[in-house]
């Protein structure tokens, strides 16, 4: 029997809905008591703009600010903690890095290659780069189980090429990337490399000084954490050269009527007022995580997402997409004869079970694999074998009911 990792009585929500299957982990994640207190406390007893008062309340600010961008940046394996830039989570760091380093370096003739299963914040930027910039936009297809085609990607790589972005896992397939690989051929031609690690920080162990990625985006609400908050990692070789992204308060040095002067990292990219409390929310969550243990989490989901793939399989009219389970994170899509997903996710949602369907912001995938949309269950700490079988069982239900 595959139990939950964690109690359900401690996150809030799936406590005061006991018979809610939690399956949607991948759109957003469920938070735990320990995150929501951490925001309140902030707010109760600490609550200042920090970094503009002399007086204790702003210092105290101040301080559960830079603690917590400590403790994330010591979660993420990265020791020059400067380097990590808060975001509002993974699209505005993409968004970030290319209208500032892109546009900056990127020219006409220039190429810029993405994969066929980015998500659209890690697609959309660079096409509308290129368009601006009159350089070639590439795209790396996927194979039939819906990895890179490795040596399709290695051959678009040319000298010409300046930016090369990857997720790190898809979120519509659960494909484990080779990053490290990917960066190494995007750095052998003068590249820099872009990973989207929205679907990865949360469910395995990122180092980031040891990746070999230029650039590695995330969002808090994908791991416990509260919405509104993620960030940008990178170098400090990297990010000194880069212009700001906004112009406002703290980001500048000095302003005088003709020429302004950038703050130090990581003020630089982080104009007006800091989301304070998410990064207070974003630390709790990171030790909360820390505390079950990144290993214990994966192995926990690859065993729900083997049991998923095999009942769903067994179903009649009901396909898989993606790699095999020991390639995958903890996301199963798929897709049923004859029913639509977004008729199958409401019946679901009937017998209170949470899934995702859509697109899934990866239409540029769809295409490819042939279908408008899939069902997507993902499944996290709080899961248990107990879910997997109560989808399995409903979908069967509902297949029967809807199929033509």
């Amino acid at each position: 029997m595959i139990d939950s990792l964690v109690p359900r009585s401690d996150f809030p929500l799936l406590a005061t809905h006991p018979i809610l299957r939690y399956l949607d982990s991948a759109a957003t994640s469920q938070k735990p008591r320990a995150v929501i207190d951490a925001i309140s406390n902030y707010y109760e007893t600490v609550n200042a703009n920090p970094h503009r008062g002399a007086y204790a309340l702003s210092a105290a600010a101040t301080e559960a600010y830079q603690h917590s961008r400590d403790g994330i940046a010591t979660f993420l394996g990265v020791a020059d903690t400067d380097t990590l830039i808060f975001t509002r989570g993974t699209t505005e760091s993409l968004n970030l890095v290319a209208a500032t380093w892109g546009r900056t370096n990127v020219r006409a003739g220039d190429r810029v290659v993405v994969t066929r299963m980015e998500h659209h914040a890690n697609f959309v930027p660079w096409q509308q780069l290129c368009l601006a910039a009159g350089a070639e936009f590439r795209i790396a297809e996927l194979t039939p189980l819906g990895e890179i085609d490795m040596p399709g990607l290695a051959a678009l790589i040319t000298p010409n090429t300046k930016i090369v972005a990857f997720g790190h896992v898809s979120n519509a397939l659960g494909t484990i990337n080779d990053i490290a690989t990917i960066a190494q051929l995007a750095h052998a031609v003068g590249a820099v490399a872009v990973c989207d690690g929205a679907q990865a920080v949360p469910h395995i162990a990122v180092t980031f000084d040891s990746l070999g990625v230029d650039f590695y985006a995330f969002s808090g609400h994908k791991m416990l954490g509260p919405m509104g908050i993620g960030g940008l990692v990178s170098s400090r070789a990297i990010l000194d050269t880069m212009p700001p992204y906004q112009m406002g308060g703290d980001m500048i040095a000095m302003v005088g009527d003709a020429q302004t002067s950038w703050n130090v990292l990581p003020h630089k990219f982080e104009a007006g007022t800091p989301n304070v409390e998410g990064a207070v929310g974003l630390a709790a969550a990171v030790e909360y995580l820390s505390d079950v243990g990144l290993s214990r989490i994966h192995a926990h989901e690859m065993a729900l997402v083997d049991m998923a793939m095999r009942m769903l399989g067994e179903l009649p009219g009901v396909r898989v997409l993606g790699p095999p389970s020991e390639r995958r994170s903890g996301v199963v899509s798929f897709v049923v004869d004859g029913v639509h997903p977004h008729d199958l996710s409401q019946l679901l949602d009937a017998d209170s079970i949470a899934v995702r369907a859509g697109h899934h912001c990866a239409q540029p995938l769809m295409r490819a694999s042939g279908v408008p949309a899939t069902t997507r269950a993902s499944f996290y700490l709080y899961n248990s074998e107990a879910d997997v079988t109560a989808l399995v069982t409903a979908v069967e239900r509902a297949s029967r009911k809807l199929a033509h």
